[in-house]
């Protein structure tokens, strides 16, 4: 058996600007970046089609934006600016520990998670401090290509822990991308019906 757990709204609780293209244009703006006078229109614009359940990369998206209102920027620069304006103040959220090292006793433990910001994950695992705990994977859409509820990511994460998709457990907190696991065929268990500090007794009973 092996378990997977969504990060953001399961693991931590993290603090997310209400208006996105502010939050990057500022971040834009301190890195000599030209922001276009109609840049929420642009932000919030589509630049580029992608199959049905592909990630669209933010950075990406960030520097197709700029350019269509012309305006050139490295791709480092659009990583750099996209991952500050999204590195906001992050929490465990309770029992996530113990969820963590439950699952860890019953085999390996990997993080799941829908994100299109390029080292974002990995560094709200680093900044919650979560090193200590038995993660033997992380897939991460923006890595993988694909956003939960596709099958993909679900296949990939599987993968990453060496084990076929039905024995796969995923936990997260959304019915609709979380509960794609199920989907998939492996098992999906929504922290509105077992919360975290359930999920983590019922791990060790053996009953998840």
């Amino acid at each position: 058996m092996a378990v997977s757990f969504d990060l953001f709204g399961t693991l931590v609780a993290a603090d997310r600007p209400d208006e996105p293209w502010d939050a990057v244009a500022a971040s834009l703006d301190r890195r000599g970046v030209a922001v276009p006078a109609d840049w929420e229109a642009a932000y919030r614009s589509a630049h580029r089609e992608y199959d049905r359940g592909r990630e669209a990369p933010l950075d990406e998206h960030v520097r197709l934006a700029l350019d269509s209102r012309g305006v050139e920027v490295t791709a480092a620069t659009a990583r750099e600016a996209v991952l500050a304006a999204f590195d906001g103040p992050v929490s465990r959220r309770d029992g996530a520990h113990d969820a963590l090292a439950a699952a860890a006793d019953r085999g390996p433990v990997a993080v799941c998670s829908n994100c299109s910001v390029p080292g974002l994950v990995e560094r709200t695992l680093a900044r919650v401090d979560f090193a200590g705990d038995a993660l033997d994977a992380v897939v991460t859409s923006v890595a993988c290509g694909w956003r939960k509820p596709h099958p993909r990511i679900f296949e990939a994460t599987a993968d990453a822990l060496g084990v076929p998709l039905s024995a796969l457990v995923h936990v997260g907190d959304d019915a609709r991308t979380d509960g794609g696991a199920g989907r998939a065929g492996a098992r999906s268990v929504l922290l509105a019906d077992t919360p975290l500090p359930t999920v983590a007794s019922r791990l060790r009973e053996g009953r998840l």
